[in-house]
């Protein structure tokens, strides 16, 4: 029996209101400063047919006491998290994508961006129109940090609250439908960040209308969403019926799942599974190939190995060979890269995916990880950075400003031609000089400092202490991308663009077959049957190339004379 569904569902005369409300003893949908009162039926929930409501149509839920609250499950908020919602019918579009299918998995090479940074613009349709940018770029997945609406003008995304809708500020969901439509045209995927591990702290009045939270779980931000309760159906619904949404009405191509190890849930079948299903189930309907990518720091081939053991995630996001790049190259051991720094690290990572499979992690005190083996690299997302590496430090430094300029090409060469799907981090292409600072826009003071003393227990470097105002608006203006293409910034975009027509090549050999790694000295050399790999990670010469120097060779003896061979070099 399919799950009941949130929200409003537009019909031919009408709009039809459904709220899960079980705490409450009556509630009524205001439109137009008229009440509707709305029936209370079976299991807590609450419905009313309201004729003449359609696309457009603004409203409000009306409590028992008088209180007007959004609808949790609306599907746009034009006034904010706190102002009335909006009907939104996403099938009066006439997508012009064309025929789009989807793209298989090994070919997904993801470019990971914030929206309100990306531009000046700061929108959907500013980012739409830097896509050609990104086709020449030869990346084939835009991953979308999470655009579902949080208080005010300026957040990563992470403190979204009504999570069937679209932020204002980017555009609103008219402007998400273009962006997928202009993205497919060009041949790109497009992923969406979502978040189903909390609600952010202001607009969510969930508590208000029943249980959707428990304190028989909690997670770094209070009581955890109950997923595994006597009543948590409707709340499990919520979810995948968000999830269905992205994919149906939105046409996306994949959902990349926030943080699925803080998703607690102790029922007989794990939300994650639950949400891999019906993504796929949307993905067959609409003869689309879809994929569900999960970030999970806990090394657990669950989250990837398919029902009823696992969760049958597509691939997850798999921290241990940014971890072993960054102590390597960096020297810092802080926090979680305290287990990390020598080069069998980094081999491991690049042979076999995880380099924790259930060894003693000295930072977490307890053995980390599973095995991974028969696992393939596509199943891996890997990189050299994302906004997580960077945003958590201190100024929000991106690898570009802790290491030499050398440096950049033969860690870049790791991670595109490495093993598992490559992912960058907006900017990491031509070295973005400014940073990627934490910012964000909550109207209540008293909350706005409390997130600012919790974030600082996150950084992962010294300068705790000192740290620009997330509440700043230069905080955010600062973060913006310069798009720079002079100089050094031109020359490293290219070599980027050379790395993925390279594996673009030999995708199927990449995301299908572990290479074998030697280890000399500094080098590190990756070989599979038509492609030897070499890069030297450090600052004098090793293992037959010079100072952080890069070779790649496609056939039993390098192709110098090809626009595609990689000759040895010092970086330049």
């Amino acid at each position: 029996m399919a799950a009941r569904a949130h929200g409003p569902t537009v019909l031919d005369d009408g709009v039809r209101f459904d709220v899960w409300a079980p705490r409450l003893d009556g509630l009524s949908v205001r439109i137009g400063g008229r009440d509707h009162p709305l029936r209370r039926t079976e299991g807590g929930w609450f419905t009313a047919e309201v004729a003449g409501a359609g696309d457009g149509t603004r409203y409000a839920l009306v409590l028992p006491d008088g209180r007007v609250r959004p609808d949790p499950a609306t599907r746009r908020q034009p006034d904010g998290v706190h102002g009335q919602s909006q009907v939104f019918d996403a099938s009066r579009h006439g997508w012009r994508e064309g025929i789009w299918a989807g793209l298989r998995q090994e070919a997904l090479t993801f470019y990971e961006l914030h929206v309100g940074t990306f531009t000046p613009e700061g929108t959907l349709d500013g980012a739409s129109a830097r896509l050609p940018d990104l086709v020449d770029l030869g990346v084939s997945c835009v991953e979308l940090m999470p655009v579902q609406p949080f208080a005010g003008q300026r957040n990563w995304g992470y403190d979204g609250v009504h999570l069937y809708a679209v932020h204002e500020a980017y555009g609103g969901p008219e402007a998400l439908v273009r962006f997928v439509e202009r993205a497919h045209a060009l041949g790109l995927a497009v992923c969406l960040d979502v978040v189903y591990n909390h609600l952010g702290p202001e607009g969510n009045y969930l508590l208000e209308l029943g249980p959707y939270l428990t304190d028989r779980h909690r997670s770094p931000w209070g009581d955890g969403l109950d997923y595994d309760g006597p009543e948590s159906g409707p709340v499990r619904g919520f979810m995948v019926g968000a999830a269905r949404q992205w994919i149906r009405d939105f046409h996306l191509d994949a959902l990349r799942l926030d943080a699925t190890h803080a998703i607690a849930d102790d029922g007989p079948r794990h939300l994650v599974a639950d949400v891999c299903e019906a993504v796929r189930e949307e993905g067959r309907a609409a003869a689309r190939r879809v994929h569900v990518v999960a970030e999970d720091d806990r090394n657990d081939r669950n989250v990837l190995d398919p029902p009823p053991r696992g969760w049958g995630a597509s691939a997850v996001w798999a921290d241990d060979l940014h971890h072993a790049l960054h102590a390597l190259l960096t020297g810092e051991r802080a926090r979680f890269l305290a287990d990390y720094g020598a080069p069998g690290d980094v081999a491991r990572a690049l042979e076999e995916g995880f380099v924790y499979q259930g060894q003693r992690s000295r930072y977490r005190n307890a053995p980390h990880g599973t095995d991974p083996r028969g696992l393939a690299p596509e199943r891996f997302v890997t990189c050299a950075q994302n906004h997580d590496q960077v945003g958590n430090r201190p100024h929000g430094q991106r690898i570009s400003s802790l290491l030499p300029w050398d440096a950049l090409r033969p860690l870049s060469t790791l991670v595109v031609l490495g093993s598992g799907l490559p992912l960058l981090f907006m900017g990491e292409e031509y070295g973005e000089p400014n940073p990627f600072l934490y910012f964000t826009s909550h109207s209540d003071p008293a909350l706005a400092k409390a997130v600012s003393e919790g974030r600082k227990r996150e950084f992962i470097a010294v300068g705790a202490d000192d740290v620009p105002d997330p509440q700043d608006p230069a905080t955010f203006r600062r973060s913006r991308l310069s798009h720079r293409r002079d100089g050094r910034h031109g020359a490293l975009r290219e070599h980027y663009r050379r790395l993925f027509a390279l594996r673009r090549e030999h995708e199927a050999l990449i995301a299908a077959r572990w290479p074998e790694v030697e280890v000399d000295g500094t080098a590190f050399t990756m070989r599979r049957p038509g492609l030897v790999v070499r890069a030297n990670l450090g600052p004098a010469a090793a293992g037959g190339l010079p100072a952080w120097g890069v070779a790649i060779d496609e056939e039993a003896t390098a192709r110098t004379d090809s626009p595609q061979a990689f000759p040895p070099d010092a970086g330049g």
